[in-house]
């Protein structure tokens, strides 16, 4: 049942962390201690065809408090930053007018990033424009296209590396579609979702060596759960390489299982290593992005949760140096 309390109808609760942490057992047990619903926070996680592969929410846990913004959107869509906050700012306003306490978690700092800090504001790029440069891309290879951003827009240009697909083509894209550069656009950001004072956030920060084990394990689990089945179905599809959900972790190395250019155990290693990567890199990104966050250690996360109960304050504590 929703808390019966008058802050719910303007507070959040905002649960990150590093990838195989424990986020998604702690924002269950908030959600049933408090009646409230669990929104998703990871931007592979919005992807209906990788249940298995993000260790989504199983439906039992699905099914026990209400869950929004899993799977709701299909992998052939290049989903972005701006759409989840459009989308999370209506469940946001939903849970408040229900008088449930939204309780965001996920690894993705973008999106925190956009609900405490706002994102620019970029408007959607023409699908077009969007296949124009992906093929040039193609045709013509990432060094040609850097080249031209760089006569575009020097400035994106200069700091992204030469060969980052991703976003050297997004910042063509957006130089073609609006005729402004990305950092022109940056300067004009919408406002935060969740202002400083609505909200209590923290990131779950268990040691490393034990987060590692935990990441070789789960992949492991993720495999005996039926992950290369579901990543058959989505090679099967044959969708384009650089779309988001065809870059989750352990997706690329399973495809080239898939197509026998690998074993599946040369599979298994490339995408445990490239979870441990990412959690490395959360850890920083976290760190410099979005200080206001509080460092909470695994074992001390029964006790965080007691303190942002609706009613309760709680001092800050520094995040971890």
């Amino acid at each position: 049942m929703p808390v019966n309390s008058p802050e719910v109808s303007s507070k959040a609760v905002l649960i990150a962390g590093p990838t195989a942490s424990g986020k998604s057992a702690l924002a269950l047990e908030l959600a049933q201690k408090t009646g409230g619903v669990i929104v998703n926070a990871d931007s592979m996680q919005v992807y209906r065809d990788l249940r298995v592969i993000t260790a989504r929410p199983t439906p039992q846990e699905e099914a026990a408090v209400p869950h929004r913004l899993y799977g709701h959107v299909d992998a052939a869509v290049n989903f972005s930053a701006g759409a989840w906050e459009a989308d999370a700012g209506k469940v946001l306003a939903e849970a408040w007018a229900q008088n449930r306490l939204p309780i965001f978690v996920g690894g993705s700092g973008l999106y925190f990033k956009a609900l405490t800090r706002g994102l620019s504001a970029v408007p959607p790029i023409p699908p077009e424009i969007r296949e124009s440069v992906r093929a040039r891309l193609e045709r013509d290879g990432v060094e040609a296209l850097h080249a031209e951003l760089a006569g575009r827009d020097p400035a994106s240009a200069e700091r992204l590396k030469p060969r980052d697909r991703t976003r050297i083509a997004r910042a063509l894209e957006v130089v073609e579609a609006t005729g402004r550069s990305l950092p022109d656009w940056h300067r004009e950001g919408l406002p935060p979702l969740l202002p400083p004072g609505q909200f209590n956030a923290l990131f779950l920060a268990p040691d490393r060596d034990e987060l590692y084990a935990r990441i070789d394990v789960r992949f492991s689990a993720m495999l005996e759960s039926g992950a290369l089945e579901e990543i058959t179905r989505l090679a099967a599809r044959r969708l384009d390489p650089l779309l988001p959900a065809m870059k989750a972790h352990g997706v690329p190395a399973l495809i080239r299982h898939i197509r026998g250019e690998i074993t599946l155990d040369e599979a298994t290693v490339i995408g445990r290593a490239d979870t441990r990567h990412y959690a490395k890199r959360q850890f920083t990104w976290f760190r410099h992005q979005l200080p206001e966050f509080e460092w909470v250690k695994l074992e001390e996360a029964g006790g965080w949760i007691s303190t942002v109960i609706p009613g309760r304050d709680r001092s800050k504590r520094a995040p971890n140096p």
